[in-house]
C-alpha cells in the first residue's frame, strides 16, 4: 500500500482469511482493493447493519469468522470434494457503491483436477461436475434474498479446465493409437497416444501429475485461442453471468522458474483457470465509449516475466457516473436488457 505506484490512491481495503486454525473455515483467500483520487464518492456495504459508509484511509481486515460485517466469506461445504474435504476452497463477497452504481464484487476459488487421468476418462469431467455444483452454490449465496440483488463481478482461480477427452481424440491426438496402463489394482493411471506407423511416436502421455504433450507449441499459437471451443465448463452458467472475449493464451500452468516465463510446466494441460465473470446487469452497467473499441480491456498481466504457475487476468472498463443501481425499486425485463447501449435506468419508469 505504501509503493510509489500507488501514491494517488490514499483509500485502500485489505481482507484477509486468517482462519487457518480451522480447517474447516480457511479459504486462504485475499481481497485488495485500491481506490483513486479522482473517485469522489465512494461507499462500502455493512452487511450487518445493511448500510453503505463511506470509504476513507487504509485498513487492513482480517477475517476469522464466516462472516464479517464488511464481507462475506463461505467454504464449501466438504461434501463437494471428499477426496479433499479440508481443500481450501471457497468465495468473499463485498459490496460496493461508486458515483451511485452499487455492484458486489466476489472473489472465488474452485476445486481444481486433482488426477489428469481421472479428468479424461469422462466428458465432461468428474471435475467439471464438482466446480459446477460449487459455482451454483455462490450464485445462489450472492442472489438470496437476505440482501438486496445487485449487479456482480465474479474474479479469480476457477479452475475451469477444457474437456479433456474431446480436445485429446478430437484436436491433439485424433490419427493416434490409445495404451492404457494400469495400477495393481488394475485401474488406469497412465495413458498414451502414439502415431499410426512405423516409428510410433508418442504424442501425448498423461498421468496424475503429468501431461507430456510434444508439440505444447500448440497452447501458445494464436493466444491459443483454437482450443477455446474446448472450454465449456461456463457455458452451464450462461443465462446468469457472462464474459468478455478471450483473446490471451490459458492461464496455468506456467512454469516458475524466471527464465521461462512464457513456458507451461509438464504438470496439467494448460487451460483459461483465471478468469472475470459478470452478471448480465452488471454488463450493462459497462460503457463501450462510441468509436472507441478499446474501452473495455480483457487480458493477462506479466505475459513475458515470471507470476507464479498463474498469469493473473484483468478487467479495465468505464463505469458512467449516475447509472444508478439498475435492482432498485423495480424489475429490469430481458426487453430493457436487450435494449440499444445508450438506454439508461433513468428512462425507464417503474
Amino acid at each position: 500500500m505504501a509503493a510509489q505506484e500507488l501514491k494517488d490512491y490514499s483509500r485502500a481495503r485489505v481482507y484477509i482469511d486468517e482462519s487457518y486454525e480451522s480447517p474447516e473455515r480457511f479459504t486462504a483467500l485475499g481481497c485488495f482493493y485500491f481506490i483513486h483520487d479522482s473517485l469522489k464518492n465512494v461507499l462500502e456495504y455493512n452487511f450487518e447493519d445493511a448500510r453503505f459508509h463511506k470509504v476513507t484511509g487504509k485498513e487492513i481486515r482480517s477475517i476469522k469468522q464466516c462472516k464479517s460485517p464488511m464481507a462475506q466469506k463461505e467454504k464449501f461445504p466438504a461434501n463437494f470434494f471428499e477426496q479433499c474435504q479440508w481443500s481450501r476452497k471457497g468465495f468473499i463477497r463485498t459490496r460496493w457503491s461508486l458515483s451511485s452504481c452499487n455492484f458486489d464484487l466476489v472473489n472465488v476459488h474452485l476445486f481444481h483436477d486433482a488426477h489428469n487421468v481421472v479428468a479424461w476418462k469422462e466428458s465432461p469431467s468428474y471435475y467439471a461436475g464438482i466446480r459446477r455444483k460449487a459455482m451454483d452454490f455462490v450464485l445462489h449465496r450472492i442472489s438470496d434474498e437476505q440482501h438486496e440483488k445487485l449487479p456482480f463481478f465474479l474474479f479469480g482461480d476457477f479452475n475451469f479446465r477444457l474437456d479433456t477427452r474431446e480436445l485429446f481424440e478430437h484436436h491433439l491426438c485424433y490419427n493416434t493409437k490409445l495404451e492404457t496402463i494400469t495400477n495393481s489394482n488394475n485401474e488406469v493411471d497412465k495413458i498414451r497416444y502414439r502415431e499410426i506407423g512405423n516409428d510410433q511416436k508418442v504424442i501425448l502421455e498423461v498421468e496424475k501429475k503429468s501431461f507430456n504433450f510434444a508439440d505444447p507449441n500448440i497452447f501458445q499459437a494464436n493466444n491459443g485461442t483454437s482450443l477455446l471451443e474446448y472450454d465449456k465448463e461456463l457455458g452451464a452458467f450462461r443465462d446468469q453471468v457472462d464474459e468478455m472475449e478471450i483473446t490471451f493464451p490459458p492461464t496455468y500452468p506456467y512454469s516458475e522458474d524466471v527464465h521461462h516465463a512464457k513456458q507451461y510446466n509438464t504438470t496439467r494441460c494448460p487451460a483459461w483457470c483465471d478468469r472475470i465473470l459478470l452478471s448480465i446487469s452488471a454488463k450493462h452497467l459497462m460503457a463501450m465509449q462510441e468509436n472507441d473499441e478499446n474501452s473495455i480491456v480483457y487480458d493477462n498481466i506479466g505475459p513475458n516475466v515470471c507470476m507464479g504457475d498463474h498469469k493473473p487476468v484483468f478487467l479495465s472498463f468505464r463505469l458512467p457516473a449516475g447509472k444508478g443501481n439498475p435492482y432498485s425499486k423495480c424489475f429490469l425485463s430481458e426487453e430493457f436488457l436487450s435494449r440499444d447501449k445508450t438506454s439508461t435506468v433513468e428512462n425507464l419508469k417503474c
